[in-house]
């Protein structure tokens, strides 16, 4: 049973007024936690059947599921939640997880400019922990960068949340939703080619392996060849991706996933000598012969369903990672007049990894009482070895640049392995009453064992943490389309032997509002959350210590709808945040580093039919950022607000035929991302891709 997408038809003009004055009129309100709820029946159809087909026709999903976890209406759940389909993904043209959150509420992308190691967001402020189908990846800084195109769709939830997921921050994660095989044929096909003489080919299609359709498959698959805007890049990306399913019964269902992704791209443009003015395209002050990223990445997953009737079912979920990255890079270190220093940085790393959940839940019904209860566990092992290389480069010159070459040898300030071991149980209890009243309720325990080795020192040292989180939420339904929620959630983070957990609180008062007779879902949320025992070294001892709290104080408003021939999305979010307290630094009271306080957004796309071979859409986005500061300090310099424009325009030559075209920064706006140390990064410039896709 799928809870994932609306079917409802589109509305007219005076719908589409009457939802932009509700959403400007919403008022905001306090507090987070996921709830999952059980629908009697959710009946969807769409050709392809399942979950993944509904994703791929709407940019409105009104529900979600993780891993039995987490599901039900986005109405019913206590938090505030955003579903990026794979349809809106495909309508904007987004090609890395940073352009798909571009327009979600509460997010902050592109902090670091042309650095592109890593996919940099925030959310409300705080750095996201992402998943992979409920599965905990990591934090998105220093993580792998992830492929979209796996994607069926990417789920935010705003808040803490560690009661549901796990590790996670106070601002909110970001779980990403594997493609898997449907019920019935499907398939597509497409060419790319981008102004940064980037060539790329994509595959996805699957179907049925026997006569009863109890084995199903389904390949995804892509292959790039190019370049960044930037001089000596390289943007070379393999990925491919196997899944197969079984389901012998209605009641059962058993999937595995094998996907391999080879990433060989560089690390970024090396930075720009601070207050100048460069051309991103042109001027170049790295290493060509030192300068490359290379990313190898295995997993394989297994997930599982069964109902047992009367109310039970189990689902669980097994991932296996192995993954190696190295990173050889020459960047700007400072500039004197027209001598330009630098220093030569480096890392080699590998991870091996397990993890699986696995959970029991129990539906019943007592009067006019509705109830849930889920139990899991979640164990965890991963083993990661890491070496860091650092040492002075030769400068350049101005007025005649001239490139050195890679070096015969960098010295070596870091050769470590961690291993790490992490056992949880949890406990979800959700009540409906008449559909009018939800109370959702979890509550999570961690246990977390960390064994580190230095080479360098012959030292190692062992830790343990050990952390509670919880959450509670309670929902009223006004009427079936309009809700209003209130919740309270905690999270933790583990800062590092010997400190403390680095823990979050959050409180939120939130509406949601689906319109009869739209496919339309809006929402409005005001919150209040903290983190606190927030860590840093001591430049004194060189010891970690729990030093700080951060708090930010917000709102956020969204809304996604299907009216006529148009498509909108739209958010907006005010970050009021403060450093409370930070040590002997002397921030207090300061503005933490890389958060705006305003981000906002509009997308807009409208479709005309039957023009000449087929259907013409045309859309235009436009974002905007407050600006923010590069350091806790205040002091370092700041990037000043700032607007891109995007846009996208998709013709059908037939039915199963679309030519299209999408510009990321359509006016080619320039900013310092970040800055005011040693280097200047840029934004990115103007890209534009055409690709032409086929499907069946």
């Amino acid at each position: 049973m799928s809870t994932l997408s609306s079917s409802l038809p589109r509305a007219g003009w005076g719908s589409l007024r009457s939802v932009l004055l509700c959403c400007t009129a919403m008022m905001p309100g306090m507090a987070l936690a996921q709830g999952a709820y059980e629908l009697d029946e959710v009946v969807l159809e769409a050709e392809g059947g399942g979950a993944g087909a509904q994703d791929a026709q709407t940019i409105v999903a009104t529900g979600i599921e993780v891993g039995g976890k987490i599901s039900g209406p986005v109405l019913d759940i206590p938090a505030s939640v955003s579903v990026v389909t794979s349809a809106e993904i495909e309508q904007r043209g987004a090609n890395t997880v940073e352009e798909v959150l571009n327009y979600t509420a509460g997010a902050s992308t592109d902090s670091y400019g042309a650095d592109d190691r890593f996919d940099y967001f925030t959310l409300r402020g705080f750095e996201a922990y992402t998943y992979r189908d409920g599965l905990t990846i990591g934090a998105n800084f220093g993580g792998i960068r992830e492929e979209p195109f796996a994607f069926e769709r990417v789920e935010v939830f705003r808040g803490a949340n560690s009661a549901s997921f796990g590790v996670s921050d106070p601002g909110g994660s970001v779980n990403y939703v594997t493609k898997t095989p449907r019920e019935e044929a499907f398939g597509s096909a497409y060419v790319s080619y981008d102004s940064n003489n980037s060539k790329e080919v994509g595959l996805d299609f699957g179907g049925k392996l026997n006569d009863e359709g109890t084995l199903t498959y389904r390949f995804t698959g892509l292959l790039r060849e190019g370049e960044y805007e930037y001089p000596y890049s390289e943007n070379n990306e393999t990925f491919g991706m196997l899944g197969l399913s079984w389901r012998p019964t209605d009641a059962s269902e058993l999937t595995l996933i094998v996907d391999q992704l080879d990433r060989d791209y560089v690390p970024g443009s090396g930075g720009f000598p601070i207050g100048g003015d460069y051309d991103r395209s042109e001027d170049f002050f790295g290493e060509p012969d030192y300068n490359d990223r290379d990313t190898n990445r295995t997993s394989v997953t297994v997930k599982g369903r069964h109902s047992f009737g009367n109310g039970f079912e189990v689902n669980g979920t097994l991932r296996y990672t192995d993954s190696s990255d190295s990173f050889n890079y020459a960047y700007v270190a400072g500039a004197v007049d027209t001598t330009v220093y630098r220093a030569f940085f480096a890392s080699e790393g590998s991870t091996e990894a397990v993890i699986g959940d696995v959970n029991l839940s129990y539906a019943a019904q007592f009067g006019d009482w509705k109830s849930k209860t889920i139990f899991g566990i979640e164990a965890s092992s991963s083993d990661d070895k890491g070496q860091s290389y650092w040492g002075s480069a030769p400068s350049l010159d101005l007025t005649d640049i001239v490139y050195t070459g890679a070096p015969d040898s960098v010295g070596i300030y870091n050769d470590s392995r961690t291993e790490t071991t992490g056992k949880a149980v949890y406990l979800q209890q959700d009540l409906n009453w008449n559909e009018k009243v939800i109370i959702s309720a979890g509550l999570r325990h961690d246990w977390i064992d960390v064994t580190e080795t230095d080479y360098l020192y012959g030292t190692e040292e062992e830790g343990e943490i050990s952390e509670t989180t919880g959450r509670l939420g309670l929902t009223y339904k006004i009427n079936p389309d309009l809700a209003v929620y209130t919740s309270y959630a905690t999270s933790a983070v583990p800062a590092g032997l010997g400190v403390e957990p680095e823990t979050g609180e959050q409180v939120e008062l939130g509406v949601k509002w689906a319109p009869a007779g739209t496919n339309a879902l809006l929402s409005a949320a005001i919150y209040d959350l903290s983190k606190t025992n927030i860590t840093r070294t001591n430049p004194l001892t060189n010891e970690l210590e729990a030093i700080g709290e951060v708090r930010v104080r917000g709102f956020d408003l969204e809304g996604k709808a299907e009216i006529g021939a148009y498509d909108l999305t739209a958010s907006y979010s005010y970050l009021d945040a403060e450093i409370v307290e930070n040590g002997t630094s002397g921030n207090e009271g300061n503005r933490p580093g890389l958060v705006p306080e305003h981000v906002a957004s509009v997308w807009v796309s409208r479709t005309w039919e039957n023009v000449g071979l087929g259907d013409l859409t045309a859309g235009l986005g436009v974002r905007y950022n407050g600006g923010y500061y590069f350091d806790d300090s205040n002091a370092a310099g700041e990037t000043g607000a700032f607007t891109v424009v995007d846009a996208a325009v998709a013709y059908d030559l037939s039915e199963q035929t679309t030519l299209s075209m999408s510009v990321t920064n359509l006016l080619d706006e320039k900013h310092v991302s970040y800055g005011g140390f040693y280097a200047d990064f840029y934004s990115a410039g103007r890209e534009v891709s055409v690709k032409l896709a086929h499907s069946w």
